[in-house]
């Protein structure tokens, strides 16, 4: 799996020592640097290394000193915790626009990997820190974030403890079609570039569970499984499971 520094070389972009420019960047007004002005973008630029990452590469591991932090640019990373018996848990999916690795700890509490091809914005932690340190704007922008994730967070507890196989997986479809909303990514039709297993993994579900409920949904007519995803017929009904 190729880890590939040059992404300029990728994009046909024409950037200076190997850099994709901040202001050219898709995903900049979804992702914490949209509180930048323009002048201040060349200072973060030069911090940043654009590195891609090919399906299954792993941008960090759970326990490994946390000296990085990654701004998701393209494509979807998968967050999981590996259990003390060797079991997976995955606690989320990282889409762009979205940072990792901002948690206050010495080391990561999770190990990220890409789904499929990911390009991130990859900054040493201890310069990063210290260019926040002179931006408070870029602080607060930071901690509506981290609120955000906190939200995130607390409706998987309730989602792992208290509902359905059908409101799982109801949830997970239409909390999905939300987050790529928001960045942009308008669609009925939802692209899961993640495995059976992966969604398993993150609703605490087994493999088989999700494939029932995909296709009961889908005989329901509230769905429709294509290849790589699915159709979203009856979006207002799946909200309903979802707010049970």
């Amino acid at each position: 799996m190729q880890l590939v520094e040059d992404h300029c070389a990728k994009t046909g972009q024409d950037c200076a020592h190997g850099r994709t420019a901040c202001a050219d960047c898709k995903v900049r007004l979804h992702s914490i640097c949209a509180a930048l002005e323009q002048d201040e973008l060349h200072a973060l630029e030069a911090l940043s290394h654009p590195t891609r990452y090919g399906a299954r590469a792993t941008l960090f591991s759970q326990d490994e000193p946390a000296d990085s932090v990654f701004n998701v640019t393209e494509g979807m990373v998968r967050l999981y915790k590996l259990l003390p018996d060797g079991r997976r848990q995955i606690v989320g999916f990282a889409l762009p626009g979205d940072f990792l690795g901002l948690a206050l700890m010495d080391r990561f509490g999770v190990s990220a990997e890409a789904v499929g091809d990911v390009s991130v914005c990859r900054f040493q932690r201890k310069g990063f820190a210290a260019y926040i340190d002179t931006k408070p704007h870029l602080l607060r922008r930071l901690h509506e974030f981290a609120g955000h994730e906190l939200s995130l967070a607390q409706d998987q507890m309730v989602l792992l403890g208290r509902r359905s196989a059908e409101e799982r997986v109801a949830s997970f479809l239409v909390g999905l079609r939300e987050r790529l909303a928001r960045i942009g990514q308008k669609s009925v039709t939802l692209a899961l570039p993640m495995s059976r297993q992966d969604i398993a993994d993150f609703l605490g579900l087994t493999i088989e569970t999700v494939s029932r409920t995909m296709t009961r949904l889908a005989r329901d007519k509230a769905i429709l499984i294509v290849p790589d995803g699915v159709r979203l017929l009856r979006p207002e009904h799946l909200e309903a499971i979802a707010a049970r």
